[in-house]
């Protein structure tokens, strides 16, 4: 099954390799990310495997260009089929030297955009769509020098549960992958493998659904 495929938050790890991995089934991508010139190697990348890709540089954080963003991507895909969300803001400030405005701003890309981006998509949504979001063991391990990171996963999750809960009436689902791992060039956490556990999320039983799904590699 070929799908349309919107990833915000497109960059060279988890991300690329899930787009590429979607790519070679034959997918249509569109791409949102900050950096124009990993865009182009990732539009290379897909269309090398056989798919269409179009990407656009937005600021997730930018509530009004990222709707505009995701609106001319959706139209141009005609549909999306999934919404992959992948920010967040690595910060590295402990408990006491973090600020209440760095906080907010932290948790403004990697909880805050992912309303923008659902709400945005959803007109362009049908039964059988689904939301998967890059999770991480920050959410209930996290490292106390990096604060921000582990309050920015703790709240995707629990976003994600809220998603779920709102559309599964329309037959569209949201799943967050916990990565219990740190990032690896290689091994069980190695990009091209965590984007194959975001892949195989969306194929779960609707009858027995989970909303959070563990990945220990």
């Amino acid at each position: 099954m070929t799908r349309n495929v919107l990833i915000a938050g497109a960059g060279p790890g988890v991300s690329g390799s899930l787009a590429r991995l979607y790519a070679a089934e034959g997918g249509s991508i569109g791409l949102l990310g900050a950096e124009e010139d990993v865009l182009r190697g990732l539009r290379a990348d897909i269309e090398a495997a056989g798919a269409t890709a179009r990407s656009s540089v937005v600021d997730l954080t930018d509530d009004g260009a990222t709707r505009a963003a995701v609106t001319r991507m959706a139209e141009h895909l005609g549909h999306l089929d999934v919404v992959h969300f992948n920010p967040s803001a690595y910060r590295e400030k402990d408990p006491l030297s973090l600020t209440p405005d760095e906080l907010v701003e932290d948790v403004r890309l990697g909880v805050g955009a992912l309303l923008t981006v659902v709400q945005a998509a959803r007109p362009f949504m049908r039964s059988g769509g689904r939301i998967t979001v890059t999770g991480s063991m920050a959410a209930d391990s996290p490292w106390f020098g990096a604060a921000s990171l582990g309050v920015q996963k703790a709240g995707v999750q629990n976003l994600v549960r809220s998603i779920d809960a709102t559309l599964k009436g329309d037959g569209i689902r949201a799943v967050s992958v916990t990565v219990r791992g740190l990032l690896k060039k290689e091994g069980p956490f190695a990009p091209d493998n965590v984007a194959r556990a975001l892949r195989k999320a969306i194929d779960q039983d609707e009858g027995s659904w989970r909303a959070e799904i563990p990945y220990a590699g």
